[in-house]
């Protein structure tokens, strides 16, 4: 086997009483082993037609939606990615804004009136011509409607004070303000002629009878089953090398693992440090730990409000007090914690602004950034009326300082932060009650500000103004979890202020300074506590596909890109069809199955995914 971009040096494993689950991989075609009342899906594993060239990609990712006006979470969001072409791409050498549906683009002198010339002759998939008006309606739909259609995207088009289209070609956006961040990029653009003539545009699920212009369009969902995308042959840049792109469901990532070694699949992404090494010196596999666009934190609920200011949820008052959550930011040592959990596999965070866009990152040695010191944490409580009771456990006006951590109960790495942070915390005489839970229970227990602090993440995009946008105070969600995305529920006005600064400063250089000042903010405020930026650990079978292009191009990520380069280069092996599966035959695997059944019995495997901010683009 090649190895590939394995930067890290390996780290002693870390010692937790998370159980290794037990899994038993069977062959393609025969279900592996699930849970009486969720059985796991076996229509993905079953062999493809030999002249069809099928990419089998592993998943486990929640699916909110796939329609392009609200979906947030990571899986639909990345499919988008490859159903509906932007109007400006972002590029995969280094996610610079590129050609998308318009060719070029220019800007008036004053940065108020950008205008995009389409290139002729583009078709969606159902052949029908690809034109300014269809970009014109997806723009408007998000201005008009804010808070349904614009929920996913609309903190990109508040700047926007018209879109028109003055000939099939040609898009004329005029912005109220000038702007920095091409108004192009980011937004999916969908076709007219489908989506005028949905009865409830902002209700409907986006996965029948499916349109696009992207390298592949959408053709089935089965929820916790499989999705499978087939090629879109209009697709501008020329069709994909593949058939078929087929995400098949498997609610055990070490199942995953399993599958991808038997060649019941593929590709599988989001492995642990842990599921690189068992991979290692595997035969035909190829292991990418490439440079990731995700950040991980631990968020607090700092006192949830709606944008009018009305407090809900249940979070602990202690929280609203930005003393204590500085306190435990410097109480918790966090390059010990990155080490174990995620074993060399991580970069050191500062921000919710990875290190792989050094232009806007807040850098490590930033006068804002507090050391790890224990002492100085325990003096913060103390300075802030937190006294130690008889129990060790801090006091103030009667009220414990007592904490829930929501961990999701599928994942060892949450699992393994609450191990960790229980102890340090009891230490600084904060009681951490770790509740692990189901994706369905945290999801709804989030919205709802039913929490203290839980582990979350977000995938960042090249430029920065999106994600600073969620941070805003009009980003806020109402009581019931609908409207805007917000990252953390954060407000400051003094942020809001340097977002819209950012947002409108055309000189480059004054922008970098202005979006570093922002998260410095954010950072002081201590919305969340950012603990690193981790590696994207994939893995593929070399033996059947090749071809995958990384994001960016220099150690780069295959899969959750910011853009379709990944999957739509991706060509079969020599003599291969992607529709064939590796491994041991069928009558053998079920030979194995039987005896392991007979001598350990039937593994149950719980359908644990999380519908939360880990799984948000």
């Amino acid at each position: 086997m090649t190895m590939s971009r394995i930067r890290f040096p390996r780290l002693p494993r870390m010692v937790t009483a998370v159980a290794a689950a037990t899994v038993l991989a069977l062959a393609p075609g025969v279900a592996p082993i699930a849970s009486a009342a969720t059985e796991e899906s076996t229509e993905g594993a079953v062999d493809a037609p030999a002249e069809e060239k099928t990419l089998r990609i592993a998943t486990a990712g929640q699916i909110d939606s796939f329609n392009p006006f609200t979906t947030i979470y990571l899986t639909s969001t990345g499919i988008n990615r490859y159903v509906y072409e932007n109007l400006v791409q972002y590029d995969a050498k280094d996610g610079s804004p590129t050609e998308g549906l318009a060719e070029s683009w220019e800007t008036s002198e004053d940065g108020k009136t950008w205008t995009f010339t389409l290139r002729e002759g583009m078709k969606w998939s159902d052949d029908e011509p690809i034109t300014a008006e269809d970009v014109v309606y997806t723009y408007t739909q998000m201005m008009e409607d804010p808070a349904g259609m614009g929920a996913a995207n609309g903190s990109l088009v508040q700047n926007f004070d018209t879109v028109e289209a003055p000939d099939d070609s040609t898009v004329v956006i005029t912005l109220t303000e000038p702007q920095a961040p091409n108004p192009g990029t980011e937004i999916p653009v969908v076709p007219e002629h489908v989506w005028s003539a949905k009865e409830d545009a902002v209700g409907d699920p986006g996965d029948t009878d499916v349109v696009g212009s992207g390298p592949f369009v959408l053709e089935s969902y089965e929820p916790n089953q499989s999705i499978t995308l087939k090629a879109n042959p209009n697709f501008w840049r020329g069709a994909p090398q593949i058939d078929t792109i087929q995400y098949i469901y498997y609610t055990n990532s070490d199942a995953q693992v399993q599958a991808l070694r038997s060649g019941e699949v593929d590709f599988i992404t989001g492995l642990t440090p842990e599921q690189v090494t068992a991979l290692e010196g595997a035969d035909n596999v190829e292991i990418n730990a490439g440079t990731g666009r995700r950040y991980t934190s631990i968020s607090f609920n700092s006192g949830a409000e709606t944008p009018e200011g009305e407090s809900y949820g249940t979070g602990n008052k202690a929280l609203t007090d930005v003393a204590v959550r500085q306190a435990l930011r410097q109480g918790i040592d966090i390059d010990t914690l990155r080490e174990q959990v995620m074993q060399g596999y991580a970069d050191p965070a500062t921000s919710f602004i990875p290190s792989a866009f050094p232009k806007w990152h807040l850098p490590e040695d930033d006068e804002a950034i507090l050391e790890h010191d224990f002492e100085a944490a325990k003096q913060t409580l103390e300075d802030a009326g937190w006294t130690e009771g008889a129990d060790g456990i801090r006091e103030k006006d009667g009220e414990k300082l007592s904490l829930r951590l929501l961990v999701d109960s599928a994942s060892q790495p949450e699992q393994a932060i609450g191990e960790f942070l229980g102890p340090w915390l009891a230490d600084l005489g904060v009681e951490l009650e770790v509740e692990a839970s189901d994706a369905d229970t945290i999801s709804s227990r989030t919205l709802a500000g039913d929490y203290d602090m839980y582990i979350t993440g977000w995938s960042i995009n090249p430029d920065p103004d999106y994600q600073l946008g969620i941070n805003t105070c009009a980003s806020r969600p109402d009581a019931e979890g609908n409207g805007p995305s917000s990252q953390d529920g954060y407000c400051n006005p003094e942020f809001d202020e340097l977002y819209a600064q950012q947002h409108t400063e055309l000189d480059e250089g004054a922008r970098e300074e202005l979006v570093r000042e922002a998260l410095r903010l954010n950072y002081t405020d201590t919305a969340q506590i950012a603990l690193w930026y981790p590696q994207a650990l994939e893995a593929y079978r070399s033996d059947r596909f090749d071809g995958f292009t990384t994001q960016p191009e220099a150690d780069g990520m295959i899969a959750g890109q910011a853009g379709y380069w990944g999957f739509y280069t991706v060509e079969p092996v020599s003599g291969e069809s992607g529709g064939e599966s590796g491994g041991l035959g069928t009558g053998a695997w079920i030979g194995i199955g039987i005896a392991v059944l007979a001598g350990v019995g039937v593994v149950i495997f719980a359908l644990t995914r999380r519908k939360s901010a880990d799984d948000r683009a």
